[in-house]
């Protein structure tokens, strides 16, 4: 259920990363190819996006309509451009809300994050219980709440990754049916894990310039230099790699990072 993508590097436009790949997550909305749990994504949909030179905090936008019946969202996607973007659409999970404060991306005002599956509502409010200051999440749906959690973590110190680590290993620990595919991203790097659903990364160089991400790059002039990284690919081109499951992945405009997570 959902799915969502990050970008890093070169900026682009929503439209270019979301709307005109022709399996990107417009498409992916109605017409999952790896999608599973669940057949279509029409339960909201959100996009984030910072834009560094206005603000440190990333914009969002955020609908509880299934995104192909944004119209005004498809007008701005056009001229909205950004070096990082995450976006998702939302399949809402069979108990859970469907309302904007339920959909991803979440922030806490610096951080964007998304989560595509399921889990116990018990255990994210099992790992936020008893602690001083834990953070309000934006809704009492799942998804929210594990965001909630990693929020936590990081006020406490600890860095993204490790923090995104430690939440989706404690919470799949608590729940054995949980699904805990997170996106996170703070601006400069993006962090993703696999635990029950698909992703799939691709690192280009664009035209005239090049970026040494990982020691197999592969080259492209689909959308410019950086690394995307989707719940399934936004075309057939060249270049794809399909994560295992239970991995983490940590990518900047230098490298492109995974670990096993048990």
């Amino acid at each position: 259920m959902c799915r969502h993508t990050a970008w890093l590097g070169t900026s682009q436009t929503l439209a270019s990363l979301l709307h005109d790949p022709p399996h990107g997550l417009l498409r992916q909305a109605w017409e999952p190819r790896r999608m599973l749990h669940g057949r279509i994504n029409a339960d909201g949909f959100g996009a984030g996006w910072y834009a560094p030179e206005i603000r440190t905090e990333p914009a969002r936008y955020r609908r509880a309509v299934p995104i192909w019946a944004d119209a005004s969202f498809a007008s701005l996607a056009g001229v909205i451009s950004s070096g990082c973007v995450l976006a998702a659409v939302r399949n809402a999970t069979v108990g859970m809300p469907v309302e904007e404060t339920a959909t991803a991306p979440y922030t806490d005002g610096r951080h964007l994050l998304s989560h595509n599956g399921r889990v116990d509502l018990t255990v994210p409010l099992g790992l936020l219980r008893g602690s001083r200051g834990a953070p309000v999440p934006d809704s009492r749906c799942d998804s929210a709440l594990l965001a909630a959690v990693v929020w936590q973590r990081l006020a406490a110190g600890a860095h993204l990754a490790d923090a995104v680590a430690e939440v989706v290993v404690a919470a799949g620990g608590r729940d054995g049916a949980a699904r805990l595919n997170l996106l996170v991203t703070d601006g400069s790097q993006i962090v993703a894990t696999t635990w029950g659903e698909t992703l799939s990364y691709r690192v280009s160089g664009g035209e005239n310039t090049g970026v040494g991400i990982g020691a197999d790059m592969e080259v492209g002039t689909e959308i410019g230099a950086g690394v995307e990284v989707a719940s399934e690919p936004s075309d057939d081109g060249d270049g794809w790699i399909d994560l295992d499951d239970h991995q983490l992945l940590v990518a900047d405009t230098r490298n492109v990072i995974v670990s096993n997570l048990t």
